[in-house]
């Protein structure tokens, strides 16, 4: 083994892994060392590289054989989620995702690989744990045996896996959400602004996880010599991740519009729920407004400057005031 510790280049973070013949034989070795394990039968190399330069490229476009158009796809950010096939080697360009539970930001970072018989090289910014792509390589040493298919199933699954874990977030946001609308203190403007962040990360997960369907088919296709027939299964099992994660996603949208509308309505029936107890308080404070303003004509009338009539005025408006309040409380206006 050599040291394990990332090489560098120009700038640009690299990690390297040889298998042969199912065995992890190095890692860590530097890019002149590639073409000199790529010279060994039986033996696959994985290269990692954390924002190259043009000239990192131009270095394995050469010694691999790739081709100048997916070269340029790869230093440029904003590919759509897809795979393209060469002559000699397949490109793709996925998506890692981070879903912040805080904020209900969804952040998404690109991951780009070229695939070739005996080679996989991915290409990623330095928000790509790749530590978490190397545990996946880890975990399941026992299908290293395949090659480089095994490399490309693993970048594939620790991708999607990141998409499921993405949704699953989002759905306890989204419960969240709905419990917080029957809250007994209404907070709407919460409601709101959280309801919109959450499906503006839904939309943004759709984005960048549909077309995932469309990578999955086309690796599962026979005919595609760069992929094990025997890892097949393995391919499809990611693929139905994916169609989960598609499912889930369209279920949450349309959660998150129920939540948007309901909140709606319930802001509605409060507002109506309010005017309806400030129209009966108004009413019952009219009743001493009226009568006070009748007393208080400057005419005779029965009563008039005696005891009787502020006795008299006074009966009526506790009177009137509480048939009123006992009326809207029955009515359920109070």
């Amino acid at each position: 083994m050599t040291d394990t510790r990332p090489a560098r280049t120009s700038g640009t973070t690299t990690s390297t892994r040889a298998y042969r013949d199912g065995e992890l034989i190095a890692h860590g070795f530097p890019l002149a060392e590639v073409s000199d394990h790529l010279e060994k039968e039986g033996c696959v190399v994985w290269v990692d590289f954390t924002d190259p330069s043009e000239s990192d490229l131009t270095e394995l476009e050469d010694e691999l054989g790739l081709h100048e158009l997916a070269v340029e796809d790869a230093l440029q950010d904003g590919q759509r989620p897809k795979i393209d096939r060469y002559d000699g080697h397949l490109f793709t360009a996925l998506y890692d995702v981070d879903f912040d539970r805080e904020s209900g930001v969804l952040s998404t970072s690109e991951v780009k690989a070229f695939v070739t018989s005996r080679a996989l090289v991915t290409i990623h910014h330095p928000e790509f744990d790749v530590s978490r792509l190397e545990r996946t390589y880890d975990d399941n040493r026992d299908l290293s045996a395949h090659g480089v298919t095994y490399l490309l199933w693993g970048l594939l699954d620790c991708v999607v896996d990141r998409h499921f874990d993405a949704t699953d977030a989002l759905d306890d946001e989204i419960e969240g959400i709905a419990d917080d609308l029957f809250d007994p203190r209404p907070r709407t403007l919460d409601v709101q602004k959280r309801s919109f962040a959450l499906r503006k990360s839904l939309v943004q997960l759709r984005r960048v996880s549909s077309p995932m369907r469309e990578v999955l088919n086309t690796l599962l296709r026979r005919d595609l010599k760069e992929v094990d027939a025997d890892m097949q299964p393995y391919f499809q099992d990611v693929y139905d991740h994916v169609l989960r994660v598609s499912e889930q996603n369209d279920s949450l949208r349309d959660l998150v519009s129920t939540i948007l509308d309901t909140n709606l309505n319930l802001q509605s029936n409060r507002m109506n729920l309010i005017m309806k107890k400030v129209t009966s308080w108004a009413a019952i404070i009219a009743v001493p407004t009226a009568i006070t303003g009748f007393y208080g004509q400057n005419v005779p009338y029965p009563g008039f400057q005696s005891p009787v009539g502020f006795v008299t005025s006074c009966v009526l408006i506790v009177a009137i005031g509480g048939l009123l309040w006992w009326q809207f409380k029955r009515r359920d206006w109070l």
